[in-house]
């Protein structure tokens, strides 16, 4: 017997003492079979939604014409959706009609995969008309029915395969592996915010390399072309071993090494301890929005390569100035995939640091992160970790002490509480004007020389000192 929040419960059984069919189906099911915590609770019913609102004080019509009736009950929301049966689908997405139906199993068939169409009520039990629990056991993500007929349903179930399997560690079968090769080109009637919304969840999985799937079965041709000739640009360089793009996914790989997420198969004796200790301190505190934002930097930090690759007289091959092609080709994906400001403002700054050399010195390690921004050095830090472990293993070692340095002479500058940005400085405009200096872009060109005069020597940031400095120089 499977264990339910007592919300829904409540739900299921107002529902049946009222003489209608209740049960929690797909994700939350699967989940309880994988022994997981279910993030959300969906409910089917044989009650039409105006029966549903009937019975219920607080709901909300959150898509009523496809039968769906969200409950509010103690201020969580829980989706009550009626068994239908959809008819013919005319873009990849939408459903000509919508039939109400009265069957639990007519319903169950029209899911995506077997492992998500499963149902289960604590008193009628358990009903896995489509072996998804045999599916489960067995690792793998399989089509409810024909392939084709789900993909002609909804294109975007393609790439939710290939999210399931990372997230999962499934494999795809054969049959559903096939259908995604032959319907790929179909994703180009999928919008662009469902797709990077599967793209992302595929970053942040445990396999993320199932990424590798996608393109193999011809999906980021259609919505991430560019990622394609990543895949297929051989570097021809004795610092890398991968092409641009197998360079990309292991980089994304060893990213969600750094954050726990990583599959058996993963190969993490090539990474130090104290390199993933320095990791995980890094990452310390940090959220899941950053998590996602570092992934994705991790699959853009490379994409300039293919446009400056040029090959010299001895074959090798090199990139100069991929960073700063890198940073406008991303800008414009992002954009593209509908990612969030914030998002495409920090991968960008960070792809164009990326390949950053830090100098061993303190005065140095100010200038630079006076430049990159002191708020920006844990996610270059962890990004340049990922670049350098997705490389040839043979030059790892000099690469990784020099980040492991620099890192130490940040902590060393941040925890001397050195004056590193504009409002560090012990000074203001303000005292400026009473100086003597009339507001306008010469106090703030003063202001800037003040921060680079105290980056080199920071124990000259008191007011006095920089009065009397500016005072010598300025007035």
């Amino acid at each position: 017997m499977m264990e339910l929040p007592k919300d829904v419960e409540w739900i299921i059984e107002t529902l049946e003492n009222a003489g209608y069919e209740a049960y929690v189906v797909g994700g939350c099911v699967r989940d309880m079979v994988l022994k997981r915590i279910p993030q959300d609770w969906d409910i089917t019913t044989s009650a039409r939604p105006q029966e549903v609102k009937a019975l219920f004080l607080r709901t909300i019509d959150t898509g009523i014409a496809h039968g769906t009736v969200t409950v509010m009950k103690n201020h969580i929301g829980y989706e009550v959706t009626t068994y239908r049966i959809d008819g013919e689908y005319e873009d990849s997405r939408h459903p000509k009609s919508v039939e109400f139906t009265d069957n639990l199993l007519l319903d169950l068939e029209r899911r995506d995969f077997t492992i998500n169409a499963m149902a289960y009520n604590h008193t009628r039990g358990f009903v896995d008309a489509f072996s998804g629990v045999q599916d489960i056991e067995n690792h793998m993500i399989r089509c409810v029915g024909d392939a084709r007929t789900r993909f002609d349903e909804d294109a975007l179930r393609m790439l939710r395969a290939v999210r399931f399997s990372g997230q999962l560690g499934f494999t795809i079968e054969e049959k559903t592996l096939q259908a995604i090769k032959e319907k790929a080109g179909d994703l180009s009637h999928i919008s662009a915010e469902r797709i990077r919304t599967e793209l992302v969840k595929l970053l942040t999985a445990k396999d993320a390399v199932q990424l590798r799937v996608a393109y193999q079965a011809g999906m980021t041709k259609i919505f991430f072309a560019e990622f394609d000739r990543m895949m297929e640009l051989e570097q021809k360089n004795p610092h890398h071993i991968y092409t641009v793009g197998e360079h990309t996914i292991h980089g994304i790989e060893v990213m969600n090494f750094f954050w726990g997420k990583y599959t058996v198969d993963f190969d993490s004796s090539l990474i130090p301890e104290e390199i993933t200790i320095l990791a995980k301190k890094l990452r310390s505190g940090m959220t899941e929005k950053e998590h996602r934002i570092l992934c994705t930097a991790m699959l853009f930090h490379d994409i300039g390569k293919p446009d400056t690759m040029v090959v010299d007289k001895e074959g090798i091959g090199h990139f100069h100035g991929h960073q700063k092609a890198g940073e406008k080709i991303a800008g414009r994906v992002l954009k593209r995939l509908t990612f969030d400001n914030e998002t495409i403002s920090l991968v960008k700054h960070l792809i164009l640091w990326h390949d950053y050399r830090f100098t061993e010195s303190l005065k140095a390690m100010r200038h630079a992160i006076a430049k990159i921004g002191k708020e920006n050095m844990p996610y270059l830090f962890l990004v340049q970790l990922s670049d350098i472990l997705s490389q040839n293993p043979e030059t790892f070692e000099e690469k990784l002490q020099r980040v492991s340095c620099a890192v130490g002479l940040w902590e060393e500058i941040i925890a001397s509480e050195a004056a590193l940005e504009l409002k560090d400085l012990k000074i203001s405009g303000k005292d400026l004007i009473q100086a003597g200096i009339s507001p306008g872009p010469k106090l703030g060109r003063i202001l800037k020389d003040a921060l680079e005069y105290v980056l080199e020597e920071p124990e000259c940031n008191q007011k006095e000192l920089l009065m009397d400095w500016i005072g010598k120089n300025f007035l």
